[in-house]
């Protein structure tokens, strides 16, 4: 939105439009007002769409917004009321409703002029009100070079859209208009608007459609950026049109006949490619710009889609195709609901020419996108089909924003789909999906559904099994297995590609660790109430007796309520015995004491080096409990376990010198861990094998583990070179320390194996 210019303070004025000259020549006040309501004229000439009723609401508007910025010039020194109305002028080619064309006009009017959006409110409505507020927020967006601050503003601005549409379209219209007169702010602020735009506006454009605005955004970004090359690059595009005159006209007259002859009514209009992607085309491919051949190009319009695949056999018949370069965008549509045939032919010549067929439907689509919801709307109000028109992503924004308050975070999730470029695939039920490239199976299912993501557990692609991991090609036909029990696995976010997957199952793993902190904090904290003396956890959701003793505990400690406290004591940020002291504290000034019996017995039985009781692990802790790497505990091994501060309980083998060392510095952070009689999962310890180099070794001590039913997870030989004998350090899953004894004997007896021994002490880090 442009910086309107304050002129030098002036005499009341009542010309609409007037500038600040006014007051010293008339003539030129009377040459600003007609200039402004030239240019009204020339906006109302595109509203026939609109009712009558409509329009006087527009003129209103108009005539609010003239006298707010009376006296307002741009830096080219027009008034400044010219802006707006070639912002609702740029809407009204896209059909958009009355509201959208007054927030146009009113758009900077909150901003500069002291306006109140109440004052909006009372004289045109709140939705009109709500759009002006809305743009005005996005104005003050500075997407700066810092990267959380652009991606807050960012993430503003994106969740502004996707409540309302017509926030973007206006932002984007104001965008173009600024860009088109951006030869008139000082050069030194080219550089910073044009990247902006190129980076962050012109992306959107594309991802809502808007074909037109995004290539004109493009071509503008590119001349302020780099206007040496800009200019070259022009002067060569002009010399070659009027090289190639003679050829497009040729190849204009033959595609007319033979559609004629073939009596199919089309219309053809030529199309040139941006100064801009031919610059890309040249830098990405490192071309001249004599090699880039596709500069030129047709659009053939018809009237139906029956006819767009007419016209494609007609033109095959009439120039040669160029293997590879059709596309049906037609029957797989584009993200964003671009629909088009599209082929490459050899000319006359040998040159090659593009051709584009589609309906005019498909046209309206191809240029104005989502705006051509208010298209259809205009002229089909019954056929809107304004859901493959990229709003399905708009309205997921949201559902990510629900998800994930860091704006760092939002942008991860966000960035990647502004730039698609898609798949297509098909559901066993022969349902299309369009996925980005890269795409894998583990995307397909949260696109499917949440649901169907979190439980997947396996998929088949064209009815065989594959990793989770792998990405989808065109036309592959993916089946998901799901489980109800089954979880997301936090090693998917190292291959997913979409921000809703990656969203989701983020979200699902902190509910998960968040959900077994507070379940580990309850266990802890009964355990050191009972060594305190106090058998009956005193629970304020069973019995409301103990609701004061809760809030006077909360006050004490500072937390929220009470999932927050109990949360705290699982992640280690708080010790559990001490809150249990204040606890009993508190519920001895309640009346109730501590059963000394109980007292005596917890004390006389409790660990030396403990004070909290014992926790039972059976793996199935997950996020909630760690099993340090440094000495790899398995059920079996004599254990402690550390209450890390905000890491929640780290399991250690007890003569693990990494424990002795936290033991000496923080004594009071331990707990008794014992394992559970039945331990639901393997786990993983370190082997060291040491054997004779030779043909096959790492076969046959491979092929000895799986013998013993041991799961490779990791492996590794260091950087020795050829040498006669190797370390392979292993990281293997295993049930317990007796079938590591099974296992370490199995590799013991292979051949070639000098020696097989369990390591302690930590292996390189695998990305676990």
């Amino acid at each position: 939105m442009g910086t309107p210019v304050k002129p030098p303070p002036r005499k009341d004025v009542s010309t609409a439009g007037a500038s600040a000259e006014s007051v010293l020549d008339p003539a030129v006040a009377n040459a600003a007002a007609n200039a402004a309501a030239a240019s009204f004229a020339g906006l109302v000439s595109k509203l026939d769409y609109l009712s009558p009723e409509d329009l006087e609401k527009v003129r209103q508007a108009y005539r609010f917004a003239d006298e707010a910025h009376l006296g307002q010039l741009r830096n080219n020194g027009e008034p400044y009321i010219t802006h707006p109305i070639a912002v609702a002028a740029q809407c009204a080619e896209w059909k958009i409703d009355a509201q959208a064309l007054m927030a146009a006009l009113l758009h900077d009017s909150l901003e500069d002029c002291g306006v109140t959006k109440i004052e909006l409110i009372e004289r045109f409505g709140s939705p009109v009100a709500e759009l002006v507020d809305g743009l005005t927020k996005l104005d003050k967006l500075q997407f700066n070079t810092r990267e959380e601050n652009q991606a807050e503003s960012f993430r503003k601005m994106l969740l502004a859209m996707a409540r309302d549409v017509r926030v973007i379209l206006i932002k984007l219209a104001d965008r173009s208009h600024n860009m088109r007169t951006l030869g008139d702010v000082p050069r030194s602020k080219w550089g910073r608007i044009a990247s902006e735009t190129l980076e962050i506006y012109a992306p959107i454009a594309h991802r809502l459609g808007l074909n037109q605005t995004y290539r004109e955004l493009q071509d503008l970004s590119f001349r302020y950026l780099k206007p040496w090359r800009y200019t070259t690059l022009s002067k060569a595009v002009t010399k070659a049109r009027s090289r190639r005159r003679d050829l497009i006209q040729k190849v204009d007259k033959e595609v007319e006949a033979a559609f004629a002859a073939a009596g199919i009514q089309v219309r053809i209009a030529g199309r040139e490619k941006t100064l801009y992607s031919i610059y890309k085309k040249m830098d990405s491919k490192h071309l001249s710009f004599a090699q880039v051949t596709d500069i030129y190009g047709f659009r053939v319009i018809v009237p139906t889609v029956i006819d767009c695949y007419t016209a494609l056999g007609v033109l095959h018949q009439l120039y040669k195709p160029l293997p590879g370069k059709f596309k049906d965008h037609i029957a797989i549509a584009k993200l964003n609901g671009y629909q088009s045939l599209h082929t490459t032919l050899v000319g006359p010549s040998g040159v090659n020419v593009e051709f584009q067929m589609r309906t005019e439907a498909m046209h309206v689509v191809a240029e104005s996108g989502v705006a051509a919801h208010w298209l259809y709307k205009v002229n089909n109000p019954e056929d809107a089909p304004s859901d493959r028109l990229g709003t399905k992503w708009l309205q997921s924004l949201l559902d990510i924003q629900d998800e994930t308050r860091d704006a760092g975070e939002f942008w991860d999730h966000v960035k990647v789909d502004l730039f698609p470029d898609a798949v297509y695939v098909f559901t066993p039920k022969s349902q299309i999906m369009a996925m980005p490239r890269g795409a894998t199976i583990v995307d397909f299912a949260y696109a499917i559904h949440s649901n169907v993501g979190d439980r997947t557990v396996s998929a088949r692609i064209n009815g065989e099994q594959v990793p989770l991991r792998t990405e989808l090609k065109n036309g592959d036909v993916v089946e998901v297995l799901t489980e109800p029990m089954a979880t997301p696995n936090p090693a998917w976010l190292g291959f997913v590609r979409t921000g809703r997957a990656r969203s989701k199952i983020r979200h699902h793993l902190k509910t998960m660790a968040h959900t077994e902190s507070e379940e580990l904090g309850e266990k802890l904290l009964v355990q050191a109430l009972r060594a305190e003396g106090i058998d009956l956890f005193p629970d304020a959701e069973l019995d409301p007796i103990y609701e004061p003793i809760w809030e006077k505990l909360l006050r004490f400690t500072g937390s929220k309520n009470r999932q927050e406290l109990l949360t705290d004591i699982g992640l280690g940020k708080r010790i559990a015995h001490i809150v249990a002291k204040r606890l009993v504290h508190l519920l001895a000034d309640s009346g109730q004491k501590p059963d000394a019996l109980l007292l005596t017995r917890e004390r006389f039985t409790a660990h030396e080096s403990t004070s909290q009781g014992s926790i039972t692990l059976d793996g199935s802790e997950n996020a909630s409990v760690q099993f340090a790497t440094c000495c790899r505990p398995i059920p079996g091994d004599s254990i402690v376990g550390y209450l890390g501060r905000g890491e929640g309980l780290v399991v250690h083998v007890h003569d693990c010198p990494v424990a002795k060392k936290l033991l000496y510095k923080d004594s009071e952070r331990f707990i008794n861990v014992d394992w559970s009689d039945e331990p639901v999962r393997s786990f993983e310890t370190g082997v060291m094998v040491t054997a004779k180099n030779g043909k096959g070794v790492l076969a046959k001590v491979a092929a000895a583990l799986a013998a013993a039913e041991a799961d490779i997870v990791h492996i590794d030989m260091g950087s020795e070179g050829a040498q006669e004998d190797v370390d392979f350090r292993f990281v293997i899953g295993v049930r317990d320390t007796a079938h590591l004894a099974v296992v370490l004997r199995n590799l013991s007896r292979t051949a070639s194996v000098m020696r097989a021994e369990r390591r302690k002490v930590a292996v390189p880090n695998y990305g676990g």
